[in-house]
This record gives C-alpha cells, structure tokens and sequence, in this order.
C-alpha cells in the first residue's frame, strides 16, 4: 500500500477514514478520565474502538513509582514500552480519545513529540466525531506486534519544578495553566485529596476544553488567537503550560503548535506536584490583567 504524509498536527476523521489500513500508520487510543468521571476506558476500548487501534493507557506508561500520578517514567523504559505496544521508528501515529474535548489524546501526542517522533497528529473532533459520522468500530484488542522505537530526546519541551520555580522568579517564561477557573481561583475542590487550592504565582489560565468548538474540533487559527490573547499569553515569549497531573496542559500545547508557536513547554508534577500541603507559595482568585 502506497504510504501517504501524515499532516500535523492535526488530522480529519475524513482523512484518517481514506488512509486507515496504510502501511505504518498507526491509530492508538488514548483516552483517559479523572474517577469522578465513572468511566472504563480499557472497558470502552473493548467494546468499541477505530478500526486497528491500538490502547496507551496513560496510567500504565507513567511512572508508577512516583507518588505523583501521570509523571513521565524513565525515557529509555517509557521507549520500550512504547515499541512493545506497537509503535516503530518509521510510523505515523494518529492519536484520538472519547471526551470529546481533547481531554488525553495531547498528552499522547506531547509525549512522542518529547521522545523525537514528528509524525504524530491528533485526530480532530476525536471517537465522538467519528461516531457521529456513522464510521466504522470494532470491538476486542488490535492484534499489533512490537516495533523498534527508538528515542531522541527533546527536554526543552518538559519542565521540573525547580525550573518552573526559576520562571515565576524570573519571568523569563510565562505560566498558563488548563484547568477549570473554579480550581485556578480556588473556588472548586481538587479532585485529588491533600492538594491546596489556588495556582501558581503570576499564572495565567485557559481551560483546556475552551479551544475545541461544539463538535469536538479545534478553534479556527484566529479563534485560537484570540483564546490566548485574552488569557494574557504573549505568543512572543515562552510559555510553560500545566494543569492537574500534567494531561490536559497538553491541550494548550497542541494549540500554541498550530498557531506556530514553539517555544513550549510541560511542567510534568503540574498542581498534583506544586499544590502539596508542603509545596510553593500558591495564589487564589482571578489570574493577573
């Protein structure tokens, strides 16, 4: 079969629909919710998946020594997990989830970004646009065999706390981060037991499900802008994106992607990290103007 260019990095269910079945093309499965949400993605997956995909389970491919949830493990482990799920040096790797709002399929996307694979998209409008178009599933476990995946590292596009701290004292980068403004301003409840409320000193906040429209697709380019403008982010100068647990900031990474924006970054421990009883100062109410 005729190998086709992946466009980046985002893909239409149309697309994908006339490419599935390509050689080296891998659709994965990356969906994921918090526990309030009552849902079984691996139960989800069984029963109905795009045709050929392939589950990373976002729980099982972190670190799962760390006493923070989702931390990324070891790159050289994290890359043999990765080949032994399915996925080669030479794929193109469209990645979807079933929120609905890009909840976790960034976050897969950011992940193979880090580790130095380019030919990874986010399918647009996820298994929920899919699904209303009528397209095909399948149920049970894709039969894919181990790859050999090999990384090349890109560590400007993570960041630690002590780096993430460096900035607040610095300014030399700008904090946006993706969760709801009820936890930004610490009016909501975490869902996480034993974290403060608030955010982090000078953050900026743009909840994630804010870039994708009605149908589960990204913003227009100029609707993107005009998201970031208002949340305060300078597209001039870096930005480390956050959120919870380090998923959803990824959200607001793919979308500084599409508008050309480069200079990003993940802090990794995001609020499960920082909001700790013993953590950093942190601040209440509305971001700075």
């Amino acid at each position: 079969m005729t190998t086709t260019s992946l466009p980046t990095p985002l893909v239409s269910t149309d697309w994908l629909a006339r490419h599935l079945g390509e050689a080296e093309l891998v659709v994965v499965d990356a969906s994921w919710y918090l526990p309030a949400a009552n849902r079984d993605p691996r139960g989800e997956h069984v029963a109905g998946h795009i045709p050929g995909a392939l589950f990373w389970d976002i729980d099982v491919l972190s670190d799962r020594a760390s006493p923070l949830p989702h931390m990324l493990p070891n790159l050289p482990a994290l890359a043999r997990s990765i080949g032994a799920l399915g996925i080669g040096d030479r794929d193109r790797v469209v990645v979807y989830d079933g929120s609905g709002v890009n909840l976790s399929a960034p976050r897969v996307w950011w992940t193979l970004h880090l580790l130095g694979h380019e030919a990874v998209a986010v399918l647009d409008g996820g298994l929920a646009k899919w699904k209303a178009e009528g397209r095909k599933l399948e149920s049970g476990w894709a039969d894919w065999k181990p790859r050999g995946f090999h990384p090349r590292a890109r560590p400007e596009l993570l960041r630690t706390q002590a780096q993430v701290e460096s900035a607040v004292a610095t300014g030399a980068a700008q904090l946006l981060d993706a969760r709801s403004r009820g936890r930004f301003e610490g009016t909501e409840p975490e869902p996480r037991l034993g974290l403060r409320g608030g955010h982090i000193p000078t953050a900026h906040n743009l909840p994630f499900g804010t870039l994708v429209g009605a149908d589960g697709t990204m913003l227009s380019k100029d609707q993107l802008l005009l998201r970031y403008a208002e949340a305060g982010v300078d597209l001039g100068s870096p930005v480390i994106v956050s959120c919870g647990s380090g998923v959803t900031a990824c959200a607001l990474a793919l979308g500084l992607h599409l508008l050309g924006h480069r200079a990003y970054a993940v802090y990794d421990g995001s609020w499960s990290e920082w909001g700790r009883e013993a953590g950093p100062p942190v601040e209440r109410g509305p971001a700075p103007p």
